[in-house]
């Protein structure tokens, strides 16, 4: 296996995905709209096929132009995109699906493939293009992996949780780098252990998979060890030698700002821990701590995102840390 086409490349985890799969020596190929700039528009080795992946042609046109021996699919959000695209890519040595861990569909601790319920999909949900019909309509995009391996067709899914790092177009990890960054005093809501993974070890899963993942097997992936919310921020402060308080506050206090815990970035109301022993035993291992949130950091400082308008606003949290200092 030496060429790799790469659904969606351009981007966040599909431009790591790019470079994880050029740094271990494989030819790539992205299919992208060609709606944002392309970041390996002049690198040798990776060539740029045009085309929507919602449109069967079109997909056909990048495998005939690509000739991939496997093909990672980051954007398929419909589970028809799934179904068109096992079928189209049927004769690929691997195709690698990214779904979620949102695609499970019960609170247990850990979540555990092929043990833990998913969700269920009605056909509203999957064409639906809200936030509330992302897990199902990932679970069924999982159960349209397991369904082309029964015909015969080498493909499987991943399931990250929450991906930050480098590029992450979402800034949900950047307003917390901007908080650490600007102020001295921060809030942060009480919150439940909730499962992030560092981008490049999401890049580094689908290659694996890609090279010796079981047809029709689904693997989670996630952090080896699952930090607090205010764990994480001290690791912020850390890479980016900053000394800050954090100061945990709880719907009470939060009232005082008109704000409520869900207003902030990577809050969960209950844990979510995935298990990973079972990508762990094809040889697969997650990124530092520290060395992730150094290499975040560093991206934040250099790129046009502060993230500030994905959490409260700082008026409103200059009224709770007020009401915290008299109580």
């Amino acid at each position: 296996m030496d060429s790799v086409l790469v659904i969606g490349g351009t981007r966040f985890i599909g431009r790591h995905a790019v470079e994880e799969f050029r740094t271990h020596g494989y030819e790539v190929t992205t299919f992208t709209r060609g709606n944002r700039e392309d970041p390996f528009a002049d690198e040798a080795g990776v060539e740029h096929v045009e085309g929507d992946r919602t449109n069967d042609s079109a997909l056909e046109r990048a495998r005939d132009l690509a000739d991939p021996d496997a093909v990672i699919d980051c954007v398929a959000y419909y589970p028809r995109d799934v179904r068109a695209a096992t079928a189209v890519f049927e004769g690929c040595e691997a195709y690698v699906y990214v779904s979620s861990g949102a695609a499970y569909g019960a609170r247990e601790i850990p979540k555990r493939e092929g043990e833990t319920a998913l969700c269920g999909c009605t056909p509203e949900q999957a064409t639906d293009d809200s936030w509330d019909s992302y897990g199902p309509r990932k679970a069924e995009g999982d159960r349209a992996v397991f369904e082309a391996a029964g015909r015969g067709v080498r493909a499987m899914s991943l399931r990250p949780p929450v991906v930050y790092g480098p590029h992450d177009y979402t800034e949900r990890f950047d307003y917390w780098i901007d908080r650490v960054e600007h102020h001295d005093r921060i809030v942060a809501p009480y919150t439940a252990l909730r499962h992030l993974v560092y981008v490049g070890d999401v890049a580094s899963a689908l290659r694996i998979l890609a090279e010796d993942g079981s047809a029709g097997e689904a693997y989670n992936v996630g952090d080896h060890t699952i930090p607090t919310l205010t764990d994480r921020i001290d690791l912020i402060a850390a890479a980016a030698d900053r000394s800050v308080e954090v100061v945990e506050a709880g719907p009470r206090e939060l009232a005082a700002g008109d704000i409520a815990p869900g207003d902030f970035p990577l809050y969960r109301e209950y844990p979510h821990v995935l298990d990973t022993h079972k990508l762990e035993a094809l040889g697969w291992s997650a990124t530092d701590h520290a060395r992730a949130a150094a290499e975040t950091v560093t991206d934040h400082r250099t790129a046009d995102r502060t993230g500030r308008e994905e959490g409260p606003d700082r008026e409103d949290e200059q009224r709770v840390l007020s009401v915290l200092e008299t109580m």
